[in-house]
């Protein structure tokens, strides 16, 4: 929930708003679909800060419609927009629902809806970290610019990643498994901790703890590929490998931090990046510098001033949201 300056909550927040109304679209367009009524009532169980913004967003979309209908002939241009929704995609008809059956909320809903991932069932925005407790026990982590959607029946439990980073800790279920989809894998947690971590060009697993089982991949056995604790796998469409010993700790971010070990300056500054907005890069002739160390992601400016102490560069800002390291002037 979000709080006032005198630390009072006053409400969900934006993004929680945001997956609310798409939950009320959705349920709109595909009233009959038998499963979905479930998987939206499994949403709003997970926490009470869903629970609240679905109240909210049911009665203020009733009350502002009720009220519209009250106008001559508006209930002609309401049933045309409610039927022109239903053929758009849901963006469109977040866009064209919210403008008439929930204005004037808008300074509740958020300025903007461009760039958030409101379709997403869990999401997180740039530098954000947030954790959910699932109906069933499971433990779900997002890290910074992630998102994920929820299917749950009576068959299975199924995640899919749809951007960025989760860590997902779960019990064992030989009713029910539970299934992590990326878009290059299908990974089934069979007791433990696991970090799935979606990237451009494809996907990567490390186990912290029990094992996880790739069920899109088979090994040169033709089984699918068991994966034990300790162990970490890239995971492309076609192949899964090894994947070399890691630099950093896999799963630090979950508690606000990124453990270094021996990790090229390079790499360390675009793993920075992805908790901030902006450009921030480094000059060629220092990319290969090392270091190691604990570094707290709270405040990613803070965490740069710590640079020039332990490397001996310098930080520029042209502008607070354009950094480069550079060797000193």
């Amino acid at each position: 929930m979000t709080t006032d300056p005198m630390g009072r909550r006053n409400g969900p927040s934006q993004q929680v708003v945001r997956q609310a109304i798409n939950w009320v679209l959705r349920l709109r367009n595909h009233a009959a679909h038998p499963s979905l009524r479930q998987q939206c009532e499994v949403w709003r169980a997970v926490h009470p800060e869903h629970e609240l913004a679905w109240q909210r967003v049911q009665s203020l979309h009733s009350e502002l419609t009720s009220n519209l209908r009250a106008v001559p002939g508006a209930h002609i241009a309401l049933e045309t927009l409610d039927n022109s929704a239903r053929r758009l995609d849901r963006r469109q008809a977040l866009k064209l629902l919210s403008g008439v059956a929930l204005v004037g909320c808008a300074a509740w809903l958020g300025k903007d809806l461009g760039g958030q991932p409101w379709t997403a069932d869990f999401a997180t925005a740039t530098g954000e970290r947030r954790g959910f407790q699932l109906p069933d026990g499971t433990r779900l982590e997002l890290n910074t610019h992630s998102a994920a959607d929820l299917d749950y029946t009576s068959q299975q439990r199924l995640i899919t990643l749809a951007r960025g980073e989760i860590m997902v800790t779960c019990g064992r279920d030989p009713a029910r498994p539970l299934l992590v989809r990326s878009r290059q894998g299908l990974f089934e947690g069979q007791e433990g901790r696991f970090i799935v971590r979606q990237d451009s060009d494809c996907t990567r697993l490390s186990v912290s703890s029990g094992r996880v089982v790739i069920r899109s991949h088979t090994g040169s056995d033709g089984a699918p590929i068991q994966v034990n604790a300790g162990q970490h796998y890239l995971v492309s469409a076609s192949t899964a490998t090894v994947a070399p010993p890691l630099d950093m700790d896999a799963g630090a971010w979950a508690d606000g931090l990124i453990v270094t070990r021996n990790m090229r300056l390079e790499d360390f500054l675009n793993e920075v990046g992805r908790y901030r907005r902006g450009y921030l890069t480094c000059a060629a002739s220092i990319a290969d510098l090392r270091l190691s160390g604990v570094f707290r992601l709270e405040d990613t400016d803070r965490l740069l001033a710590v640079l020039p102490r332990t490397l001996g560069v310098q930080i520029r800002y042209r502008t607070r949201w354009w950094v480069t390291v550079e060797r000193p002037a």
